[in-house]
């Protein structure tokens, strides 16, 4: 104690707890602050509150991370403690240390009534748990106090804590209470709706916050920008750079940092490198932002070359570096720096890292390295809830649903909260594998948890319900969006054509422009896609012509494919065949597989011939191709050129990939493929189709044997698409499924016509909806008729 203890103690009251006072607040460990507590025992001053509350602050800025005995001791050593003190305390104790004092207050210490500060410093406790359930109580409390509620600091503790909670509409409704928020109170709101992903609410809140004349300052910049830069906004990103310059603000490093974000998320990276180069002293975090942007628009040499500068100048790379070198945004054709990458991560130890391991695990699966990612992902000895959303988000991505669904169930076993990242990523899976009861419950769960109904939310549940064949759902949700941005249109554009609504498709593309959302090269496709299969020939023309005309969008050869398909679906094969020639020679394979498609409609040979010979160029490894000229010649009875198609194909070793059917009944998926008899109910769906055949056939059924690709008597053929895989699922759906309910099946290629005719013969002799998916697009039967109108 000696060593520390300065002077002599000072004999008067005022004297010596100023004398305490200061060698506090000189106080640079926890060793001094126990050295002075004991001295003060000693010399009889303690317990005194000034001393104690002091003490209490002063631990709280050495102790990392906080601690509770120290504080709790001194702040029980009191036997009346005054407001102040208990403020202090609770907003140094750690969370549960903190929340467990305050709900004592009542019986330990009646005479203290907790004010604003009080609640506010709970609620900030309340806010790093795992619920929102403690905080939820607190507002209750809050409300029962009375007025409290409108209070400023209050009101921004509440609306920070539901933000955290990603609650965006309990938080707005909260600050909308407060009287006469000020730039601070403005500050959070944004900063919450940016850490939500609601950025388009974000740059709105600042709107009204400008109007309603509030100031704004540095960190009103730095809170809005980011918002900015995700909704690639670059004229409202330089407005705000002009209110920097305007008022002094654009040299704060936050805000410096903030507008490096904009022009790199914003593709304008020369602007950036100006910024950037007009910093006198760039740091760290400015250097990581700049790498980032390299990073993210493709500058991958000029990302390396900066990382190196950094290491070369002394600097030592943070886990935030190595996250911002990684080219998460687009890896392909820099494997090899990804895994050097990795190999620097782990040389400097710093795979253990969260943030690291997480932005690893998102490359290897963008890479398709799904088993590295997986790697990656097992050997962190704990998880946070991004990495389980890029684990899941890479299952999903690589089409293995089951796996992504199976991760999802494994993260809530384990008591972690599901985020709006991770309902869009497993609805993303639901979607791809057509599972609607999945996906249902996933909707269910994001109702049970609370979860904000964000923009990128509500898009993956417009698609899960499109791709999963209740578009009506889709179209609910669609219109009840308070937010939509170009991604929702998208969706709700493509779900139509899908289903086959064109006219819909049309009307919706037209509000959106009424909206002014700029359309984008998939807004292009999908309205061309809805219109290819409404038999919309000459609307999907114009609008073909007009995308670099009227909106700049260059088109892409997965548009000219589109058009193609559109000209020959109509029977229009000759304007389809010079709209290729017209077409650049980058178009690729698309254009002339839309033709042989087109052409096995319509059954002309000829063409079909010249379209698989340009295939085979392109593609020689494509078995597809040969099994559509095979088709086209069995279908025009040509059966030795069918038979020499195939024979081709066999010597290339090409294998067709086979018909496969799912559906999902009572929560589990069942497969079949052509001729399936491994199913438990093997006899009775066969008995089933015995059975259904025989009525259908009274209702003048005919079977559709043109395609069959052998020369073999008409009762074989028959015999051959009868035992087909839709068949098969539609049968042990009648089977096992509720009566009058609706029969849904996923079928990974296009339904032949056969079993597409069947289908109508079916639903009108069991009077119930049959909803099928196959490759191309959805088909609803209902009393006989397809919702196609026979033009698929």
């Amino acid at each position: 104690m000696n060593g520390y203890m300065p002077g002599t103690t000072p004999h008067s009251g005022g004297d010596r707890r100023a004398y305490y006072l200061r060698l506090i607040a000189a106080a640079s460990s926890l060793f001094h602050l126990r050295q002075i507590l004991s001295h003060a025992i000693i010399s009889g001053h303690h317990p005194d509150l000034p001393t104690t509350t002091k003490l209490i602050h002063r631990h709280s800025g050495l102790s990392k991370p906080p601690s509770s005995a120290l504080p709790l001791s001194l702040f029980n050593s009191h036997p009346q403690p005054d407001l102040f003190l208990l403020n202090v305390l609770l907003r140094s104790l750690p969370a549960a240390s903190a929340l467990s004092l305050f709900s004592s207050l009542p019986q330990r210490h009646p005479h203290l009534r907790p004010d604003s500060f009080t609640f506010s410093f709970a609620l900030s406790a309340a806010a790093s748990l795992h619920s929102p359930s403690t905080g939820r109580a607190l507002h209750g409390q809050i409300i029962l106090a009375g007025g409290l509620d409108t209070d400023r600091f209050i009101g921004s503790a509440l609306t920070d804590f539901y933000f955290k909670f990603m609650q965006i509409s309990h938080a707005e409704k909260v600050f909308d209470q407060i009287s006469h928020p000020d730039t601070v109170s403005w500050n959070s709101r944004i900063s919450g709706l940016v850490r939500c992903c609601s950025f388009l609410r974000a740059v709105r809140a600042f709107g009204r916050m400008v109007a309603l004349g509030n100031c704004v300052d540095s960190t009103t910049l730095a809170v809005v920008l980011p918002a900015t830069a995700e909704l690639q906004d670059l004229i409202l990103g330089r407005s705000m750079h002009c209110l920097g310059l305007k008022t002094g603000m654009e040299d704060q490093p936050h805000v410096v940092t903030g507008l490096l974000s904009l022009y790199s998320k914003c593709d304008d990276i020369p602007a950036a490198e100006i910024i950037f180069e007009e910093i006198d002293q760039p740091d760290i975090i400015h250097c990581n932002v700049m790498i980032s942007g390299y990073s993210s628009t493709g500058c991958i040499r000029s990302s390396v070359d900066l990382f190196r500068d950094l290491q070369f100048s002394g600097w030592r790379p943070t886990s935030s570096t190595l996250v911002a070198l990684i080219p998460v945004t687009d890896p392909f054709g820099h494997e090899c720096l990804c895994r050097e990458i990795h190999g620097f991560v782990v040389k400097t130890r710093l795979d253990l890292d969260l943030l690291v391991s997480t932005a690893l695990t998102t490359v290897y699966s963008k890479l398709n390295d799904i088993e590295s990612a997986r790697k990656v992902f097992d050997a962190m000895s704990e998880k946070s809830l991004a990495t389980w959303n890029a684990m899941i988000s890479g299952y999903a991505q690589n089409g293995l649903t089951e796996l992504a669904i199976s991760l999802f169930q494994d993260m809530q076993s384990l008591n972690f909260k599901p985020n709006p990242v991770t309902a869009a990523s497993i609805l993303s899976a639901c979607a791809q594998l057509g599972a609607l009861t999945l996906g249902k419950w996933i909707h269910q769960i994001i109702i049970h948890e609370d979860l904000e109904l964000n923009v990128y939310v509500c898009t993956a549940l417009i698609d899960m319900y499109a791709k999963c064949g209740n578009i009506v759902e889709a179209q609910r949700i669609f219109n009840g969006m308070a937010e939509k941005n170009v991604v929702s249109w998208n969706a709700m554009i493509s779900g139509y054509g899908l289903h086959g609504y064109g006219h819909e498709a049309l009307r919706l593309f037209s509000e959106m422009l009424s909206a002014q959302i700029s359309p984008t090269a998939t807004t292009f496709l999908s309205v061309l896609h809805a219109c290819s299969h409404g038999g919309l020939v000459e609307e999907g023309h114009d609008i073909f012509l007009s995308m670099a005309r009227n909106y700049g969008v260059c088109p892409r050869a997965e548009h000219y494919a589109c058009m193609v398909d559109l000209l020959g679906r109509a029977g229009r094969l000759i304007e389809a065949l010079d709209f290729i020639r017209t077409a650049p020679k980058d178009a690729g394979p698309g254009v002339w597989g839309a033709f042989l498609g087109a052409c096995k409609v319509h059954k002309v040979t000829s063409l079909a011939k010249l379209a698989s010979e340009k295939l085979f160029e392109l593609e020689p490894e494509n078995a597809g191709y040969y099994v559509l000229l095979s088709n086209i010649y069995s279908a025009s009875h040509n059966f030795p050129e069918a038979a020499a198609v195939r024979e081709a194909a066999k010597r290339k070793n090409l294998a067709k990939l086979p018909g496969c059917t799912i559906i999902e009944v009572n929560d589990v998926v069942h497969s079949f493929t052509a001729g399936d008899r491994s199913h438990p109910q093997t006899l009775a769906i066969y008995s089933m189709l015995e059975r259904l055949l025989g009525k259908i056939v009274e209702a003048g059924y005919q079977a559709e044997t043109q395609a069959v690709l052998y020369d073999v008597e008409e009762e074989e053929k028959e015999q051959m698409i009868k035992i087909h895989s839709e068949k098969l699922a539609i049968a042990f759906g009648l089977i096992n499924a509720k009566p009058e309910s609706e029969i849904r099946i996923i079928k990974n290629l296009r339904v032949c016509l056969d079993c597409h005719n069947w289908t109508k013969f079916i639903s009108v002799i069991t009077k119930r909806v049959i909803v099928v998916r196959d490759a191309s697009r959805f088909h609803h039967f209902r009393d006989g008729m397809c919702s196609c109108r026979d033009y698929w």
